[in-house]
């Protein structure tokens, strides 16, 4: 399978956001009603969506862990290394 990269339109969204449609695909697809072309169709985008979530995770996981605890107990951001 050949991974391609989230349309603009779904680059675009927030977490929430597209965690909300996938959520409602999912819905979608549990039921059954939908065509075999329709289901397909819906499978492809929640996959995209998915990949989209977890990049957003990955970058809120990333800049979490930049936050320290400093030596007099204040909470600073730990520079980033630009590699």
């Amino acid at each position: 399978m050949v991974e391609s990269a989230p349309s603009p339109e779904i680059a675009s969204l927030s977490f929430e956001e597209a965690l909300a449609e996938l959520e409602q695909i999912v819905r979608r697809l549990e039921t059954g009603s939908a065509k075999l072309d329709e289901a397909i169709g819906a499978y492809e985008r929640g996959a995209l969506l998915k990949r989209h979530c977890e990049a957003k995770l990955r970058e809120a996981q990333s800049r979490v862990e930049k936050i320290v605890l400093n030596a007099d107990g204040s909470v600073g951001v730990e520079p980033q290394a630009l590699d």
